[in-house]
């Protein structure tokens, strides 16, 4: 029996995880308290928002990245909406703008100046008027510049012109309860989505109709998430019926069974996957823990490869994902997250040990 047999061959097999100095964490920040399971931050290589508390109506930070320290009480925020902000994302292609979905059943887009705020933002660029209930998930399209997607409690999803503030696609009756995530492909022509009822989609939004459905992907009533990784496969994270925290990987020729299913364990914070494409990894936060679990999605079975664990004392109530152009590749650097605590935001950096 040959030694390799043993152990798999894996350039990742040794990454790991390291939190920055505390001088270059972002502290006394009021993260927001609200209940909904989205990410809370938004990070690219010029800016961090993190959505924060804010009396009578919902705000959100906007940091350069290299404005680290204690952060004023009276620092500028975006706050043009009248109801607490639920998600926020940055657009792909022009790093100054960005989108933020409401309480208030609206959808914001907001140009955040050159060198970031000197004063409060309260005019949006555009506002995008169409949910009839609360907005809870706003994503860019990965490849089609000013489309951007929001998904709202009225199960409705709608796919906006930016540039023109008109519909283009309204996916309505295709949800019959609310949806979890959504998440584009890598070339953006199809999404898929994770709903209450237990199932996950994929859905053609220029035809408006639901290409693959896999009805109760996890057994649990707790919610679930569902993305889309390089190769068309999706990767699920949700709950046994025994509320056990599980992660599936499924192909989307054939929803039957899964490729691969893990539980971890018995925790109850909702699990929010990252998917690095470059490297086939996916990092897996909960909500509530204090660690960051990555694992390798590969082409022999059993396909999700468990890797390592970063844990810290503190548990997270959010988590921020820098994309690959942000990142400092002279130092190995392959991912960095910025992990929110109760008071502050703190970046914590994955690299690859190298010879």
């Amino acid at each position: 029996m040959s030694f390799r047999k043993v152990v798999r061959q894996s350039k990742f097999r040794h990454v790991f995880g390291q939190p920055v100095k505390t001088d270059q964490c972002y502290d006394d920040i009021r993260v927001s308290r609200v209940t909904w399971d989205s990410t809370f931050c938004a990070v690219n290589p010029s800016f961090v928002a993190i959505i924060v508390e804010a009396s009578g109506g919902g705000a959100f930070l906007v940091l350069p990245l290299h404005k680290t320290g204690r952060i004023d009480k009276s620092y500028p925020t975006v706050c043009g909406h009248t109801g607490p902000v639920l998600d926020i994302d940055w657009c792909p292609h022009n790093d100054h703008v960005i989108a933020s979905g409401s309480e208030d059943c609206t959808v914001m887009v907001w140009q955040i100046p050159e060198n970031g705020l000197s004063q409060p933002l309260t005019e949006p660029v555009v506002v995008l008027e169409g949910h009839s209930k609360r907005v809870g998930i706003v994503t860019w399209h990965p490849t089609a510049r000013n489309v951007l997607l929001s998904a709202g409690c009225d199960n409705v999803v709608l796919i906006w012109n930016v540039g023109t503030a008109e519909e283009l696609y309204r996916l309505d009756g295709l949800h019959p309860d609310l949806i979890y995530s959504v998440s584009w492909s890598r070339d953006g022509s199809r999404f898929c989505t994770a709903c209450k009822d237990k199932s996950v989609r994929v859905i053609d939004p220029r035809r408006g109709t639901v290409v693959a459905e896999k009805e109760r992907a996890h057994e649990g009533a707790r919610p679930m998430r569902a993305i889309f990784l390089a190769d068309g496969k999706i990767f699920t994270t949700g709950f046994s019926r025994m509320s056990e925290r599980q992660l599936a990987l499924w192909d989307t020729e054939n929803l039957e069974e899964p490729m691969g299913l893990q539980e971890l364990d018995s925790s109850n914070g909702a699990l929010l996957p990252f998917y690095d494409p470059d490297t086939n990894v996916v990092y897996v936060c909960g909500k509530g823990d204090s660690s960051i679990r990555y694992f390798e999605i590969t082409e022999e079975p059993p396909y999700i490869h468990f890797l390592n664990t970063f844990t810290s004392k503190e548990p997270q109530r959010g988590m921020g994902w820098m994309p690959k152009r942000g990142l400092d590749v002279s130092k190995c650097e392959i991912a960095r997250f910025y992990k929110l605590h109760e008071r502050k935001c703190e970046p914590i950096i994955m690299t690859v040990p190298r010879k």
